[in-house]
């Protein structure tokens, strides 16, 4: 993108931002690739925020595991939200095991389900990362994590704001990846991005780039992360 390009999008980003925000905290139906979407007020929109449509992309462009001799494969959307991401991963093929902390996401994803006739291949479940899964593991799993650190004021902010969940959750990743498996994390650069890939590092992981896209006032940027070797 040329200098003059990029002026002229940064001087429209205000405007683009008003408009969007009307979508924001109201119940609204969105579309994407083909899915409808009902986001409720108090979930994430994944369309106005653009990062749950950077990793659901990254998710649907996952070669299909069909064929695999251990069976069909698993996987892990955590902090589902409105459900896109699960949603995405199971169109590829994945069985899928959705999880959020906001009981009304789970509503929400659950309802996304049933609407993109995709039920019998998403369990909806909730509760605190990894607490609703126990010791299952997962080929993929997919989190668009609280970028900012601190206490949520409700539960649309949950999305947004944590205390030491995204270390709790690279600590306990190994021992919920299977063989050969991969996590794909979404990261912001307006967030603690350097210091969330250092904690997968800690668990023993090894961190790359997998999708990154710059939308001039931020960077946004899959990560994978997974057991050193494995592929």
């Amino acid at each position: 993108m040329n200098l003059l390009a990029r002026a002229v999008r940064r001087g429209t980003l205000g405007v683009q931002r008003r408009l969007l925000m009307r979508r924001v905290r109201r119940l609204v139906l969105e579309r994407w690739d083909g899915l409808s979407l009902v986001v409720l007020p108090d979930v994430l929109n994944p369309v106005v925020f653009r990062s749950g449509i950077l990793l659901a992309e990254a998710l649907g462009k996952l070669p299909p595991p069909a064929g695999r001799e251990a069976g069909p494969g698993r996987a892990l959307d955590m902090g589902t939200g409105s459900g896109i991401g699960a949603l995405a991963l199971a169109r590829v093929g994945f069985g899928v095991v959705a999880v959020d902390v906001n009981p009304e996401a789970v509503r929400c994803a659950r309802i996304n389900t049933l609407l993109n006739t995709l039920e019998a291949a998403v369990d909806v479940r909730e509760g605190s990362l990894f607490a609703p899964v126990g010791d299952e593991r997962f080929d993929v799993i997919a989190f668009n994590p609280p970028f900012f650190v601190g206490t949520p004021s409700d539960l649309h902010d949950r999305a947004w704001r944590a205390e030491g969940v995204f270390e709790r959750f690279a600590a306990e990743l190994p021992r919920h990846l299977a063989p050969g498996g991969v996590a794909l994390v979404l990261l912001s650069d307006h967030g603690a991005e350097e210091k969330q890939c250092e904690a997968l590092r800690a668990a023993g992981l090894e961190v790359a780039v997998h999708a990154r896209r710059d939308f001039l006032n931020e960077r946004l940027t899959v990560w994978s992360a997974r057991p050193p070797g494995a592929r």
